[in-house]
């Protein structure tokens, strides 16, 4: 038998093409729209997967330094290291500062660490150029899309830095790019005082101010021993909040990447519920364009079957062109954004069975006018 789905198509090519891509380009941003939310998963376990501790004690009472503030004592580090079942145990510090650059400031988050201590959250996989930090002040790595090279000097407060290192594909779990400095100078510049505060703060009676804070201890246990066995002596005995890895990332989930998955998955909702009544729109328009035709067909005995049969192919191949150019659309554009974008084959077939679904009830539009089309209009017209 004749395919009259194929037949009909023929007539109005161009038309059907320029339509079905653009619902693709509805569907593309459908596809960038899930691949935003995954990069989002992939840029938040970064810094924690580098720095790879077991445990992270933070403020009593917070829920750490990716949450909300927190503030502890350098000096606490020395008392966790000689807990039972930690093997070692660092400072750290998370800041965001602006880059100074000709055209505009960069905004990144600063990490400040002991160059010479035993935790590093530099990942050497990452660092594509120089060194890690080699002294306690004036050097900075820092990611090589903030376009800055080796040995570029680099302003922060009133102190010069210079460029020793270059890393790829860091960031912070907001999609900051990440830095990195000494321990020292990330104190100073986080919780030193301007001269004209600590004047201030003189005539106000305030004395000084603590730069032996950090935000962060971060702790590795010796083989063996149980996690959260180590963490409930820590809260029992220095009266601080203390995260394993693995409750820091559901933190980060919970705070910082839940709220986001519902705002995406709403918008992605949206536009496919969009590209639906578009298609089912272009299918009912089709359908009123050769009524005439559907009419004489029903009155020289084709049966109902056969004309439902070429709207829902013609719906499932505009559907079919659609998701391909969607496809074609997302991977042109999705380097292009400013924050990863990470297209997974699992989304795209995700989406394939929703366009199909899509597709088949938008004929059902068509499928109602061809069964309520009367024969006589063949002669009537």
């Amino acid at each position: 038998m004749i395919n009259l789905a194929k037949k009909d198509i023929s007539h109005s090519l161009g038309k059907f093409l320029v339509t079905a891509m653009g619902v693709g380009m509805l569907l593309g941003i459908v596809l960038i729209m899930m691949g935003v939310y995954r990069g989002m998963v992939v840029d938040a376990e970064i810094l924690i997967n580098d720095i790879n501790a077991d445990l992270w004690i933070v403020q009593e009472d917070t829920l750490g330094p990716f949450a909300e503030s927190s503030r502890v004592h350098e000096d606490l580090k020395n008392s966790i290291s000689i807990i039972d079942g930690v093997k070692y145990s660092e400072a750290i510090t998370f800041q965001n500062i602006q880059l100074p650059k000709a055209n505009m400031p960069i905004r990144v988050m600063a990490v400040g660490y002991d160059p010479f201590g035993n935790i590093n959250p530099i990942n050497p996989d990452r660092l594509i150029q120089g060194s890690k930090l080699t002294k306690d002040h004036y050097q900075i790595v820092v990611s090589k899309e903030t376009g800055f090279k080796l040995h570029d000097e680099i302003i922060l407060a009133r102190d010069k830095y210079e460029v020793v290192g270059l890393t790829e594909k860091t960031v912070s779990s907001g999609g900051d790019l990440l830095v990195y400095i000494s321990l020292k100078d990330a104190q100073k510049n986080q919780f030193s005082y301007s001269n004209n505060r600590v004047r201030n703060d003189r005539e106000r009676g305030i004395s000084g101010n603590d730069t032996t804070m950090v935000n962060a201890i971060i702790a590795v246990l010796k083989n063996g021993y149980n996690t959260d066995a180590v963490a409930k002596n820590i809260k029992e005995w220095k009266h601080k909040s203390v995260y394993t890895k693995k409750e820091q990332e559901d933190i980060l989930g919970k705070n910082l990447i839940e709220r986001a998955a519902k705002q995406i998955g709403l918008f992605t909702g949206i536009l496919i519920l969009v590209s639906t009544i578009i298609i089912a729109l272009i299918i009912y328009t089709m359908t009123l364009e050769k009524m005439k035709e559907i009419s004489i067909m029903k009155l020289i005995g084709i049966p109902n079957s056969v004309i439902i049969k070429m709207i829902v192919q013609e719906t499932l191949l505009l559907g079919i062109i659609a998701f391909i150019s969607g496809n074609i659309f997302s991977h042109l554009i999705y380097e292009k954004f400013p924050k990863r974008v990470v297209l997974e084959i699992s989304d795209a077939w995700l989406l394939f069975i929703v366009v199909i679904i899509a597709s088949i009830l938008s004929s059902f539009i068509g499928v109602k006018k061809v069964i309520s089309a009367d024969p006589a209009a063949a002669i009537g017209g």
